[in-house]
């Protein structure tokens, strides 16, 4: 379970990197894909920096920190963490839907891969517990 964990992680620091180079880029975004689905408008808003670290970054970090947890078999913590980067996700497709108006297709596939690290992280420390009485934090 542990190496599907950390699989899902390096697909969503690859999908914060792409999303990092869009907000880094002036070109023409190839998620930019109608008025509701453009990923330039979502990573040039106000809303993808928080105190002057892009939204990405904090992504990709987070999802480093999930894969690192896992690999460590940290399943409590896991579930934690993963459940505080699903809140953050949900709170920024909070911002794209009711405030921005426009979705970003990065943020789309981030926030399906952070909801499976939740479930399968949840399920797996459940596991974890049912097994075993002393299971980690």
């Amino acid at each position: 379970m542990r190496y599907l964990i950390v699989l899902l992680a390096l697909a969503g620091v690859v999908v914060s990197t792409l999303a990092l180079r869009v907000h880094y880029s002036t070109d023409t975004q190839p998620c930019s894909i109608n008025e509701k689905w453009d990923c330039g408008i979502v990573n040039h808003s106000p809303f993808a920096v928080i105190a002057n670290v892009p939204v990405a970054a904090i992504g990709i970090a987070g999802y480093v920190v999930l894969a690192g947890l896992a690999l460590f078999r940290r399943r409590g913590l896991l579930t934690i963490a993963a459940v505080a980067g699903l809140a953050f996700a949900l709170y920024l497709s909070h911002i794209e839907k009711d405030v921005l108006m426009v979705w970003c297709l990065y943020c789309a596939i981030s926030q399906g891969i952070i909801l499976l690290l939740t479930l399968l992280s949840a399920g797996w420390f459940a596991a974890g517990r049912m097994g075993r009485r002393d299971a980690r934090w």
